[in-house]
């Protein structure tokens, strides 16, 4: 029962945002670039009883996943604007965050000594 809500407010959150997004795409954006999945699972986890150093080793994994993102969402802007074709630029913004994830691990291992 606690899966069901979990995802029925997940999902009230998230229509509502493709909902700004419709009407006020700029507004939209920015709602959606805040972090609410990370602060939902954060909250879910939480309720779920993980402790506080659990909730800490999430909250640096969301860190680390960081750069990757932003560097998949500006490629699928870039993408967007240069084709129009959100197929491509979805992929093409997918292919980046794993391309960059795989560097970042590398730089990280060689960096650390690993």
């Amino acid at each position: 029962m606690f899966f069901i809500l979990k995802i029925l407010v997940s999902a009230v959150i998230i229509g509502g945002v493709t909902e700004v997004a419709k009407r006020f795409p700029t507004y939209g954006g920015i709602i959606a670039a805040l972090p609410l999945v990370s602060l939902l699972s954060i909250f879910w986890l939480f309720i779920q009883g993980q402790t506080a150093p659990q909730l800490s080793r999430f909250v640096w994994g969301v860190v680390t996943g960081l750069p990757a993102t932003i560097v998949m969402l500006v490629c699928l802007y870039i993408a967007l604007r240069l084709t129009g074709n959100l197929a491509f630029a979805l992929l093409i913004g997918v292919i980046s965050w794993l391309v960059f994830l795989f560097v970042q691990q590398k730089i990280v291992a060689l960096v650390s000594g690993s």
